[in-house]
């Protein structure tokens, strides 16, 4: 017994050893999981923490630690041949990376990429990506002390992650490096799109390929081109040659540009989606060939905006005759499979007053002007599908009876978008995207086309694409439409790419500063076209003043330009100090979270800096009269410019009397609170963007 307890003894000790060393390497397995857990979670955090100006922000990134520096023998290489659409990227890619850090790089990217003994950064995918909604747009990308590996399932894939990696680059005192990490990343949405009219005010070639360049950078995928309108028809059309000939002052693309377009978008991964707006918006087709009007010509082409009353008529047969053999020439010419038709703002006043227009809907049981519009999109549907093409169009279009294989656009509401949705409509969201209203990156930021109390199921959700940020080109020109078009756009970007938690403003606007200055080596002029408009307005070189004016300075929002007196058209002049002015004021908004954080805080450090700002505000009138003496065009600022100094010497004393603890009169309250009720009122088509920031002193005095 003795022997055998002590066996079981034995055989309990050996089983207790053999647990402890079992426990041994398994707990420190435990412990190494852990640790890397751990790290890579707070690794996930620091990176959303650090200086990255990451835009958009991408799906899961983890820093692994160390840092791959950057020398001059740095070499990519991937198994692709010069001509392929990534063999463009990577030297595109290589040509900026030695623009930003100035180094000579040894490696002949121009004539080839293949991987060697001294490749540092090694791409590689799995097959060439089709242009067409749904297509596989990841990637991972893997950067270590000694070598960088960029991955995809496509080609397009890579596109985004080279986009991504420039925006990693980094510096310090010894010289240029990128973080190590591991990244992976996908779209939210596949259709990320930015229209651009370039009817109502004509775009040459070379603004819609800076602008196709300044897309790709931030990974927007689909450009909509709104090619005809009431004011100008501007493509090329050589089974209508009058088209363009007649109704385009001779601003048109041939169709060899149109290809060169198409060609750079497709090396960027970028689709190109046409738009012809019918039946309304289409005063510039008659001005050719009025038999096609639902009203009596002769017709010219519009100057003026707004919602016009030349439209199709869509009961004569020789009108899909027509639009059948253009649309068989402009389908050949654009490959996307999409193609939009417009069908926004048909006002049917000459179909109301046409008295044959009237007999046909009788004799057909067309009820009313909506229905009739629904039996144009029809018959034009079918002619798309002739040609394999899918219909894109406004949500006007949807009426009962419109077959699903259409996109529907919403640009009037969430609303519209849920409503065709659950009819079974794939749609696309504008509304809210509307950058030519001058809204704020906030704004912009945080509308979603599946928001957080979204009402869709989730199968329903998968109907809707995307999105698109819309730039009409009523008040801008070739030489300001950039800056109406970026950097807000880079946020709208954000989010339809990244996931919809990502939503932190300050750390938006913190990026979004970062990613504005990149955007210029793309050659889009959103920043430095201002110094030039306002060079031309003094004829000198002498603008400190109006820089520092024009710096907390806004267009005022919406279409209220219009209606300010002045007579747009698209012979107007876009040279005016409201033109050079960015469509939203950094500085301003800056101002705004310091004097957020002063009323918390009541750091002495921040007064300072207010009062800093303040006094630069209020001594800038008189620097602004002194250069403006021989130039006219500048009197109709000098209001805006004298109310800045008013309000800014009226937050000189606010912010005394808060700094003191004084008390206050309640007239003196009173009077400062009307003064900036009279800054509120636009001047020269502006606003003072700094008066929420002033605001927000007065009303904590009157706590």
């Amino acid at each position: 017994m003795l022997i055998r307890k002590s066996d079981n003894n034995k055989v309990s000790l050996a089983g207790h050893y053999t647990l402890r060393v079992g426990i041994r390497p398994l707990l420190l397995f435990f412990v190494i999981i852990a640790f890397f857990y751990f790290h890579l979670t707070a690794a996930g955090e620091e990176l959303k923490s650090t200086s990255f100006n990451l835009m958009p922000w991408p799906v899961k990134a983890e820093i692994t630690g160390g840092q791959f520096r950057l020398a001059e023998n740095f070499y990519l290489g991937g198994e692709v041949k010069p001509g392929h659409r990534v063999f463009r990227a990577g030297t595109r890619f290589m040509s900026r990376l030695a623009g930003r850090t100035g180094l000579f790089f040894e490696q002949d990217y121009l004539a080839a990429q293949e991987i060697s003994n001294s490749t540092k950064l090694f791409y590689y995918f799995e097959r060439p990506g089709q242009l067409v909604p749904g297509e596989d747009e990841s990637y991972q990308l893997e950067i270590y002390p000694g070598k960088i590996e960029l991955k995809a399932k496509t080609d397009l894939g890579l596109l985004r992650g080279f986009e991504t990696l420039l925006q990693l680059l980094s510096a310090d005192e010894q010289g240029y490096f990128f973080p190590c990490l591991r990244l992976e990343d996908f779209p939210r949405f596949t259709w990320r799109g930015l229209l651009i009219d370039s009817s109502r005010h004509f775009m040459p070639v070379e603004v819609i390929k800076r602008n196709l360049l300044a897309m790709s950078a931030v990974k927007l995928n689909v450009l909509h081109w709104h090619l005809s309108d009431d004011q100008g028809f501007r493509v090329e059309s050589k089974v209508f040659p009058r088209l363009h000939q007649l109704g385009s002052d001779g601003c048109y693309y041939s169709q060899a540009e149109i290809k060169e377009i198409i060609q750079l978008a497709s090396e960027l991964g970028i689709r190109v989606v046409p738009e012809f707006d019918l039946p309304g918006h289409s005063t510039s087709w008659f001005v050719a060939y009025p038999e096609y009007a639902s009203a009596p010509g002769p017709y010219q082409i519009e100057r003026k905006f707004g919602v016009m009353l030349p439209v199709f008529n869509p009961t004569l047969e020789k009108t899909y005759k027509f639009l059948d053999r253009f649309l068989k020439e402009m389908t050949a010419l654009f490959p996307d499979p999409y193609f939009h038709l417009g069908g926004d703002e048909v006002d049917p006043k000459h179909w109301k007053e046409n008295p044959e227009i009237q007999k046909f809907m009788k004799k057909n049981n067309i009820p009313d002007e909506p229905a009739l519009q629904a039996y144009f999109n029809r018959r034009l549907l079918k002619i798309l599908a002739k040609y394999q093409k899918k219909m894109v169009g406004w949500d006007e279009i949807y009426q009962p009876g419109l077959p699903q294989d259409v996109v529907i656009q919403s640009w009037r509401g969430q609303q519209a978008l849920v409503d065709a949705v659950r009819k079974g409509y794939q749609c696309l969201l504008s509304n809210g995207y509307y950058i030519d209203l001058m809204g704020s990156a906030e704004k912009h930021y945080l509308n979603d086309p599946i928001p957080i109390d979204s009402p869709l199921t989730a199968e329903e959700r998968k109907l809707v694409l995307g999105g698109e940020a819309t730039m009409w080109a009523e008040l801008v020109s070739a030489e300001t439409v950039d800056s109406r078009i970026w950097p807000r756009t880079a946020v709208i970007a954000e989010r339809l790419w990244s996931p919809p938690e990502i939503r932190d403003v300050d750390d938006m606007y913190r990026r979004l500063k970062a990613v504005s200055l990149t955007l210029e080596e793309n050659g889009v002029n959103h920043l430095k076209n201002q110094l030039m408009m306002l060079r031309r307005l003094v004829q000198s070189d002498q603008i400190k003043s109006l820089e520092v004016l024009a710096a907390v300075s806004e267009p005022i929002k919406g279409y209220s330009r219009h209606s300010q007196g002045k007579p747009y058209s698209s012979l107007a002049p876009l040279t005016r100090f409201v033109d050079a002015c960015y469509s939203e004021s950094f500085q301003a908004r800056d101002f705004k979270r310091l004097i957020e954080k002063f009323i918390s805080s009541r750091d002495r450090r921040q007064a300072e800096e207010i009062k800093s700002k303040l006094q630069l505000w209020q001594a800038n009138h008189q620097e602004l009269v002194a250069a403006a003496t021989f130039s006219p065009v500048l009197k109709e600022i000098m209001p805006l410019s004298e109310n800045l100094a008013s309000v800014s010497r009226a937050g000189l004393e606010a912010l005394k009397l808060i700094m003191n603890g004084q008390r206050f009169d309640q007239t003196w309250l009173q009077a400062k609170q009307k003064l900036l009720e009279e800054a509120r009122k636009p001047v020269a088509e502006c606003e003072l963007a700094v008066l929420p920031g002033l605001e927000l002193l007065f009303n904590y005095l009157k706590k």
